[in-house]
């Protein structure tokens, strides 16, 4: 579609610099963006227009790490450590995915509620079974949305329902990429071993070769828990550290988005900035199951590349405002308690990291910026009155902070609605 969306725009132009603009304009053409305007230029006049009245426009939000399958318990064993929760929280579920009912009747509710939410793209987990990931990928590309799905791979330390044996793991893992490849324009597969823990280097040897004969982007988990990365110390003794086990397989590239990222050592820091790796910080998910703060201003001080991530369901929610504000309040606690060298992330910081900085991952993607593809989100803040005048960028803040209160009337990606 080519359109003309008109209400209260607001997008980032820089990491700390929003850009506010009260009944503006701005411009779809062949799925991108043509720019803003705050008055609509003539060679655009004859174009559908679109108005959100006194609605919020902005982009749509990029969640870089989430489990579709564990979307059906969200909310529940927020009490338990990393491993305990795995253990007795996600396996279990993961487990049921092997009947394709039960997957279809449990994806229906995580795509409607991805659908209705404020994220446009996503790298996002499925479970072991193909069949299953499949349908995942069927029902998400039927609803509009675009991202990364993965089969996750893993053949240790897991029930024997979820580990694949032998050459298996690998092999499966290449049969369902080219069928998915081939098959789906907009969700695309992404090679996706669980963690370290999870995979002998027998599979992630393999899994790095699918990687370069395929071109293929990864995700997995790096320095999430302090016990998990003793246990990652004991399996890759002779590794430098948690991200160089990942990087002896060739799997830190710039396609490569690893999820956490809590306890990094300064060589590693140094290392993910080299590979050029998308970082995906879950602050939710960090306190949930109590794996600490991640020093966020560090990375991006070092100039790693950082988005936000709800991780459903160690996170409670898919919703991106509330990771947008998470991300802020973790980054005061940081600062507070543990670096007072490191100050707190601004709104429009955080705000950038969910839109631009994520957006990144999937090419020009996140701002209203000429050239960047069309996705944006209309937000009706209407229900959240107010005695004293605001502005935009006020609305903005208090639209994150209060996202539960707000509705979210219309969504955009690359041009096409998805919700309207």
């Amino acid at each position: 579609m080519d359109f003309v969306l008109k209400g209260n725009l607001c997008y980032s132009e820089a990491p700390e610099r929003l850009a506010t603009l009260p009944d503006g304009y701005v411009v779809c053409v062949g799925g991108e963006c043509r720019g803003t305007f705050e008055t609509l230029p003539a060679q655009y006049a004859g174009l559908p227009l679109v108005d959100a009245g006194e609605a919020l426009v902005m982009p749509g939000m990029n969640d870089l790490h989430l489990h579709a399958p564990q979307f059906a318990y969200r909310g529940t064993g927020m009490d338990l450590e990393l491993i305990d929760w795995l253990n007795t929280r996600a396996y279990p579920e993961e487990s049921k995915y092997a009947d394709l009912d039960y997957a279809a009747r449990a994806y229906d509710h995580f795509v409607d509620a991805m659908r209705r939410s404020a994220t446009t793209r996503f790298c996002c987990f499925a479970t072991l079974h193909a069949p299953a990931t499949l349908l995942l990928m069927e029902k998400l590309e039927a609803a509009g949305l675009c991202g990364y799905v993965g089969k996750v791979s893993m053949n240790r330390y897991a029930p024997e329902t979820l580990c694949e044996l032998g050459d298996r793991a690998a092999r499966d893992c290449e049969v369902w990429f080219v069928e998915a490849e081939a098959r789906f324009a907009h969700v695309k597969p992404i090679i996706t071993p669980r963690f370290i823990p999870s995979c002998t280097d027998a599979l992630l040897r393999s899994l790095g070769e699918l990687m370069r004969r395929y071109g293929a982007p990864l995700q997995s988990h790096l320095s999430e828990n302090r016990t998990e990365i003793r246990w990652v110390e004991q399996l890759c003794p002779d590794s430098a550290g948690y991200a160089d086990a990942y990087d002896r397989f060739g799997m830190l590239t710039p396609r490569t988005v690893m999820a956490h990222v809590v306890y990094p050592e300064p060589d590693e820091i140094e290392l993910l900035r080299e590979r050029g790796v998308m970082v995906a910080h879950c602050p939710a998910s960090n306190m949930n199951i109590r794996s600490g703060i991640a020093p966020v201003r560090r990375l991006l001080k070092a100039g790693v590349r950082v988005g936000l991530g709800t991780d459903v369901a160690g996170g409670q929610t898919i919703d991106m405002f509330r990771a947008v504000t998470d991300a802020v309040q973790v980054s005061k606690l940081y600062w507070r308690l543990i670096d007072q060298r490191q100050r707190a992330l601004t709104l429009p910081e955080a705000f950038y990291l969910a839109t631009v900085g994520g957006g990144a991952y999937f090419g020009k993607v996140g701002t209203f910026a000429e050239g960047y593809a069309f996705d944006a989100i209309v937000v009706d803040d209407s229900g959240l009155p107010h005695p004293q005048p605001m502005t935009v960028a006020e609305r903005l803040e208090r639209a994150m902070y209060l996202s539960g209160e707000c509705r979210i009337t219309h969504k955009y990606v690359n041009g096409e609605p998805v919700l309207a």
